[in-house]
């Protein structure tokens, strides 16, 4: 009879620990954006995915996706003469960059939303006050109605000219976390310490999956 009970003991925490183990396995980011179903038995799931783009770095550089193809990726939005949120936002981007200095996997791509005044050489100055490393971290500027549409349709954030607002342009403090499929996986407050320590930390576990 002990010998019963011994054997079903160690069943059961053979099982906890199975089922630990998988649920381990199962922590993973979210996906954003909307999903839809498709195949001839509808079970494929199709993600909401960054749209192809082509932009001009710091360096006169041209940036696609192909850029960022099988990267892990943040992107944000911002302008040079910006002195309300963008300094604090670059100042965090800086710890991002740190924390994956040698990683040539993970980048940050950064975007206008005032490409008339942000010109390469602008974006240049900017890039080194913040010291931003080469091929890690990119200033982009293009054609300000795609930026503006890469925004809202890709990155479902907010990047528009206001004329009724103190600098005249208004985008989002949000950072935004791209896998290597170009699907959405977090978004985080770029102004905030906290929130994007949670975003190192998510990049790190997005490695993982």
């Amino acid at each position: 009879m002990k010998l019963y009970i011994v054997t079903i003991l160690l069943s059961i925490s053979i099982t906890s620990c199975n089922t630990n183990s998988t649920e381990t396995k199962k922590l993973v980011l979210p996906v954003i954006g909307e999903k839809k179903l498709a195949g001839a038995d509808a079970k494929d799931t199709i993600y909401h995915t960054v749209q192809p783009f082509l932009f001009i770095n710091q360096y006169h550089d041209t940036i696609t996706e192909k850029t960022i193809e099988g990267k892990i990726y943040v992107a944000d939005f911002f302008f040079a003469t910006c002195q309300s949120i963008c300094p604090k936002m670059s100042s965090q981007l800086m710890n991002v960059q740190a924390a994956f200095k040698n990683d040539s996997q993970v980048l940050i791509l950064s975007h206008t939303v005032n490409p008339s005044n942000d010109t390469v050489e602008v974006l240049n100055g900017y890039a080194q006050t913040y010291s931003a490393i080469k091929n890690k971290w990119h200033f982009l500027t293009g054609n300000k109605k795609a930026i503006y549409d890469m925004a809202r349709f890709s990155y479902l954030v907010n990047a528009l000219e206001d004329d009724g607002s103190v600098e005249g342009f208004l985008h989002s403090e949000l950072f935004v976390l791209v896998d290597s499929h170009k699907r959405l996986r977090g978004m985080y407050d770029g102004t905030d310490s906290v929130s994007v320590a949670k975003l190192i930390s998510d990049i790190k576990l997005l490695k993982q999956e």
